[in-house]
């Protein structure tokens, strides 16, 4: 460590880590949101966020507060964004902000569990003002998630056991932020050999599938080689 003579640590400096949780409903993608009940925001949204205590890692502390939202451990994304420290970004005092985020099916997340403290899904295309920084943070990972499903099938990680082509299309549409065309889509996601179709239709019952149409679920040992080597997801 370079360190001036003058210089002595700093040791007032809090850290904290913020979840920006992306879950898919089957229609549309939306990511996590808690309502603070402290002043200076009370009443304001924010994302899931905690303090790190002495000792404990960051991708730990992270995961710990997904388990604590979600009842399960080792969700299948989970990654670090990246620090967040404007030196007035938080009204008392100096707090840096390790960010990461999550992927999630939102049937995953128990509602009634959190309702206490205001969590609830909103889309990733109306989110409103947040407290502190966290607009900055939730935009950077959604970038981040544009560039991961472009280069890895991470996508799946958002759709049910049982999905639509449509279904399909229309997250990757929402984390991508463009339109495809339906042939060349699904000409592109065939040649990957990610989809296996279990020749079956939909009822109708499943959020987002309309009746009558093919379901497929993803090809794990094609899915997670291409997790590992990556690919280019690009139209």
């Amino acid at each position: 460590m370079l360190q001036f003579p003058q210089e002595e640590p700093d040791f007032s400096v809090a850290l904290s880590t913020s979840l920006v949780v992306f879950g898919f409903d089957g229609v549309d993608l939306k990511i996590l949101l808690a309502r603070s009940t402290r002043p200076p925001f009370e009443g304001a949204l924010f994302l899931p966020s905690r303090y790190l205590k002495a000792g404990e890692e960051l991708l730990l502390s992270a995961k710990k507060m997904f388990s604590d939202l979600f009842g399960y451990d080792n969700p299948s994304t989970v990654e670090q964004l990246r620090a967040f420290g404007q030196v007035f970004r938080h009204p008392g005092g100096r707090v840096v902000n390790i960010a990461h985020y999550a992927l999630v099916h939102t049937d995953d997340f128990k509602t009634e569990k959190w309702e206490q403290h205001g969590m609830h899904w909103v889309s990733v295309s109306e989110i409103p003002d947040l407290a502190f920084d966290h607009n900055d943070i939730a935009d950077y990972a959604r970038e981040r998630l544009k560039r991961r499903v472009r280069r890895r099938p991470v996508g799946f990680d958002l759709l049910p056991k049982e999905f639509t082509l449509g279904q399909l299309q229309n997250l990757y549409e929402k984390a991508m932020r463009k339109s495809f065309d339906k042939r060349n889509f699904r000409k592109k996601l065939f040649k990957s050999k990610l989809l296996i179709d279990l020749e079956k239709k939909s009822d109708g019952s499943g959020y987002g599938q309309h009746k009558g149409s093919l379901l497929f679920s993803f090809n794990a040992e094609a899915y997670s080689l291409m997790k590992l080597k990556g690919y280019d997801f690009v139209f």
